[in-house]
């Protein structure tokens, strides 16, 4: 079964969606449309009546609600009628001060936060805790985790740091949710162990060109059981969210 995105131009790409209940890397630098495509994902699910939340590890959840309500994408009307969640995971705001926090935002935007007795940042094992008692709670079928790279280099090990984001997107499989995670990876060819768990891997181009000035474009680099394009495409931001445009080279 394939899961519409709702991105105008992406979906005939990838054989009409994304297939059911698997993870998605989506990667690239600050500003190439990470949070916005995966915002724009979860409302197109949620106006289908399929819930959707947004996990964020490293922003704020007021900045990211107030950035996406710039789009029409019904942000507050869906976050009224429970469709849409957004919960913030991540360490205090002071330095020295690393506490878990769980903050989630409510229907009418108060914030119940939980603090944990545990001084130290959020580990993939705490994060998949709190994102299963979401899923759980709300019957999530849209999951958004912004960002992997936040709990990335948890362990002072290369190898064990490895072993844990690979359980962590393992675990994740288990929950029955489609799931894009989100990664500040700046290399399409970074190859690491996000790229080879993740069922595939989307990456958001942001960079400036001699001729065309700022180019931001999206790339399809892995997708596993589906026949996908792979040319670099341009995309623009729109007041509906992204599109995807014709491959650059044919510009």
């Amino acid at each position: 079964m394939r899961v519409k995105t709702g991105i105008e131009g992406f979906d005939e790409l990838i054989e009409g969606g994304l297939l059911k209940d698997r993870q998605y890397l989506v990667s690239g630098s600050p500003g190439s449309g990470k949070s916005t495509f995966g915002v724009q994902f979860l409302a197109f699910g949620a106006l289908a009546g399929e819930a959707g939340a947004y996990m964020a590890l490293s922003e704020s959840m007021d900045t990211i609600i107030e950035d996406m309500s710039r789009y029409n994408l019904h942000i507050e009307e869906l976050v009224n009628k429970k469709k849409l969640f957004f919960l913030e995971l991540g360490p205090a705001a002071q330095y020295a001060e690393y506490e878990e926090v769980s903050t989630l935002i409510t229907p009418n935007y108060e914030q119940h936060t939980a603090e944990s007795s545990d001084s130290a940042p959020p580990t993939p094992q705490s994060v998949f805790m709190n994102v299963e008692a979401v899923v759980k709670q709300h019957n999530i079928k849209r999951l958004v985790i912004d960002s992997l790279s936040s709990i990335r280099f948890t362990s002072s090990h290369v190898a064990l740091e490895e072993k844990s984001i690979n359980r962590f997107i393992r675990n994740l499989k288990t929950l029955g949710c489609t799931t894009l995670l989100l990664s500040e990876l700046t290399k399409p060819d970074a190859y690491t162990i996000e790229q080879f768990a993740s069922h595939g891997v989307i990456f958001l181009h942001n960079f400036m060109d001699n001729q065309r000035g700022m180019v931001r474009a999206v790339q399809i680099i892995k997708m596993r059981g589906t026949k996908h394009d792979c040319e670099m495409r341009g995309i623009e931001f729109t007041n509906k969210g992204l599109i995807v445009l014709k491959p650059l080279k044919k510009y």
